[in-house]
């Protein structure tokens, strides 16, 4: 038994999630043909012994995604040097927006043209809502429009995180941080009575990073359930909707990996040869080792240290900007998850039935935006997010739990192709910043 349970844990995580999504889809599928061929609800009858292993898997994922995206958040804005480097700070910071804002309007436009989930029957799909919890409910879109929204992104931070209330946690937890790095570098200039105060601000962004380590150590954890989680959520989705569920993963999977290459092959290219004027594609043949790295770690954390060495050996960009620029984009850079989110949210849309006006995709567009700051860098960072983007779309706690079921057993094969997306949006950045600054060696 110990051997066992040695070589299940010193197998790769990615691989045991793999192992328990093909095996939960071959078991779900054995279950819904016997229901078929029977004529007795065989799959239905199995949910109740299943299904708590999944549920608890979901409810593991809602207890830590808060808590995760306010200390990274926190950190991330209160290590931006904003006396240190002014111009280059913000130059940094409004190109990894820009580029953000771009992932998110290509994830959109993509989401739009494959349509995931189009053409499933409804019924279907709310009875699996209901194998999950409670029977789903109706869904009713947010209610005030985009100017709502903004009015929204400023409430009561307590009352915020007491509802589960996403965006104003965001925007607090960012201007928190930058409140805190602020007065840090204020203190800094005022002397010995300064000098005080800037010690308990610097004890308090310690705080918040040892929070955060703390935080991912819980997300290691809970990943290492995963596989169990995946495999009960695959027998029950493949239980209750047979094959043809096979459709909406396909269609997502094709469409999130077409949208990574296009910003890896195009929006990057073509914003690097404009800055720059040089071959772009030279410029990413130096990074392919970070970027390499970041497709088998699918952490932008873990593979910080070799995207410092990349920038600094290999694209001649000065330490101080790399020891800068990437922890930063460690934290807030997720170009492929703006990407990935919105086939997701397109899918919940086509399954219960929301319709997506022009107003609602602008909404999308930004909470993808801002969700993604909060990403955190470590694997299966973007599960957690769906939790936002599908709060702000209206779906039901239930109908929720059907689309983060879905995600998971495909996310460890995205999830890939995210970070190592994330960790060439930060490269390029980094160089192209470099390269306007003059500090490339």
């Amino acid at each position: 038994m110990r051997r066992l349970l040695d070589l299940y844990l010193g197998t790769s995580l990615v691989w045991r999630i793999l192992a328990g999504f093909l095996a939960g889809s071959a078991i779900g599928v054995i279950l819904w043909y016997a229901s078929i061929a029977t004529g007795r609800p065989v799959a239905e009858g199995v949910m109740p012994y299943v299904s708590p292993f999944g549920t608890i898997f979901v409810h593991m994922l809602k207890m830590i995604v808060i808590p995760v995206i306010f200390v990274s958040l926190v950190v991330g804005a209160a290590s931006l040097p904003v006396g240190k480097f002014g111009r280059v700070g913000a130059k940094t910071l409004g190109w990894y927006l820009l580029t953000s804002l771009l992932a998110a309007v290509l994830g959109v436009c993509l989401a739009l043209a494959i349509s995931p989930g189009a053409g499933g029957e409804l019924a279907a799909w709310e009875q699996m809502a209901g194998a999950l919890g409670e029977q789903a409910q109706e869904v009713a879109p947010a209610e005030g429009g985009l100017v709502q929204v903004l009015f929204n992104l400023f409430k009561n931070p307590f009352e915020a995180l007491a509802s589960g209330n996403f965006l104003p946690i965001i925007v607090f937890a960012i201007l928190f941080g930058l409140a805190i790095r602020v007065s840090i570098e204020a203190g800094g200039k005022a002397g010995h009575d300064g000098a005080h105060g800037v010690a308990r601000l610097e004890r308090l962004e310690d705080l918040f990073k040892a929070g955060r380590d703390a935080m991912f150590k819980l997300v290691d954890w809970i990943l290492e359930y995963s596989p169990v989680g995946v495999l009960a959520l695959s027998i029950m989705n493949f239980g209750l909707y047979g094959p043809a569920i096979v459709g909406p993963y396909v269609r997502v999977t094709l469409g999130v990996v077409a949208g990574i290459l296009g910003m890896v092959l195009v929006v990057y290219p073509v914003l690097l040869g404009l800055i720059t004027r040089q071959n772009p594609f030279r410029v990413l043949k130096r990074a392919q080792e970070a970027m390499i790295m970041a497709f088998m770690t699918r952490s932008s954390a873990a593979t910080l240290p070799v995207s410092i060495k990349v920038a600094t050996e290999e694209l001649r960009v000065r330490e101080e900007l790399a020891g800068f620029s990437l922890p930063l984009g460690a934290t807030i850079n997720m170009d492929g998850v703006c990407v990935h989110l919105p086939m997701f949210a397109v899918l919940a849309a086509n399954m219960f039935g929301i319709g997506l006006t022009l107003p609602g995709l602008v909404i999308l567009v930004i909470s993808t935006v801002l969700a993604s700051i909060g990403a955190g860098g470590v694997p299966g960072g973007s599960l957690m997010l769906l939790f936002i983007i599908l709060g702000n779309l209206g779906l039901t706690p239930d109908q929720t739990a059907v689309i983060v079921a879905l995600a998971l057993g495909i996310n460890p094969i995205l999830d890939m192709f995210e970070t190592m997306n994330n960790i060439t949006g930060d490269l390029v950045c980094t160089y192209a910043v470099a390269h306007t600054e003059g500090l490339v060696d």
